[in-house]
């Protein structure tokens, strides 16, 4: 069993995968920056327990963590429990990707991973977008990772609204029934709706025209996707578990290398 960990700003993923590389559970969890290693270890633990997985038979991990205050206590957490260290993303990892100069040490795990995964499921060139706390927008072309974009996510879009103006209050995020909002719930869903999806179209074809030729393919993942994707005109793949996906083939890339350093 190899154990799979994401550790977004917002949400942390954890996943277990069998010996054939199938997901044997995802789960998802608030992440708090300020847990110790203990606490973190009994959220993980809790995981286990919850969906009747068997800790001790985690042969192998990996993490990716964008929010550095909490990446010592996971390891250590992760560590205490299985007795294995994990593997971190990061630099000095195989990826199979050629990331350009600039942005080679300067890329998030999660953005790493889930390209590590497009890469290996979809026809290049392929545009990844993660829609998490950010949104973020990748073009992969014949393993080379040629760029990216990154704007505010949905949610903190729309906290923001809410919070800089006086008179517009806090909402459920729901698709209005027409994008001209006939009132100012509505107006605001029909904003943060419309206006992201038309922000996504718009991002794909500069990033069509920035790389010189049409995607073969579109693929999203994050948790505020599948809020976004039906408002949008272009054709987009939505694939959940990119991610973690991506997390496990980058440890079977490692894998071997990583044992030998240990």
């Amino acid at each position: 069993m190899i154990l799979a960990m994401d550790v977004g700003n917002s949400i942390t993923t954890i996943s277990l995968f069998d010996d054939g590389g199938t997901a044997v559970f995802f789960s998802e969890l608030e992440t708090d920056k300020n847990k110790s290693r203990d606490q973190c270890a009994i959220d993980l633990l809790g995981v286990f327990q919850l969906y009747g997985a068997d800790i001790k038979a985690v042969q192998g991990a990996i993490l990716s963590c964008v929010v550095p205050p909490l990446s010592a206590s996971v390891v250590g957490a992760v560590e205490r429990l299985t007795g294995k260290r994990p593997m971190v993303v990061g630099p000095g990892l195989k990826t199979g990707l050629n990331i350009r100069s600039d942005l080679h040490n300067q890329l998030g795990g999660d953005i790493v991973a889930s390209s590590v995964a497009a890469l290996a499921r979809y026809p290049s060139p392929v545009i990844v977008i993660d829609m998490g706390t950010a949104t973020s927008f990748s073009l992969l072309r014949n393993g080379v990772y040629e760029g990216c974009a990154i704007c505010p996510g949905v949610r903190l879009g729309l906290e923001a609204l809410s919070e800089r103006a006086a008179e517009l209050p806090h909402i459920a995020v729901e698709t209005p029934p027409t994008p001209l909002g006939r009132n100012t719930i509505d107006a605001m869903r029909s904003g943060v709706l419309y206006g992201n999806a038309g922000m996504v179209d718009s991002m794909i074809g500069r990033f069509e025209e920035a790389g010189g030729e049409p995607a073969g393919a579109v693929v999203a993942t994050g948790g505020n996707a599948p809020l976004i994707l039906p408002c949008c005109r272009r054709a987009i793949t939505y694939d959940p578990n990119l991610l973690m996906d991506g997390l496990y083939l980058l440890y079977q890339k490692n894998a071997e290398r990583f044992r030998s350093f240990k």
